[in-house]
């Protein structure tokens, strides 16, 4: 891999970890958190990584109060 292959990995990495970031936040700012949310580390090995957001498990009461949290905003559109 040569340098700019690398800093176009390194930036596709950069852009997963802050949308990662984003959601966390979003999500503390009702309430919420994901323990497991993460990037997923398969999806970083590749020479040119295509990074996936990992959300992880949650309890089935986080799960719900995710659900609660969608249906509000999708009915306030």
């Amino acid at each position: 891999m040569d340098t700019v292959e690398r800093a176009t990995a390194d930036g596709t990495i950069t852009d997963a970890e802050a949308a990662r970031d984003e959601l966390r936040d979003a999500l503390a700012g009702v309430g919420i958190t994901l323990p497991s949310l993460g990037l997923d580390g398969p999806s970083l090995a590749s020479d040119a990584p295509r990074p996936l957001v990992e959300l992880g498990r949650c309890a089935p009461e986080v799960a719900r109060r995710l659900a609660t949290a969608l249906r509000r905003t999708a009915r306030d559109r």
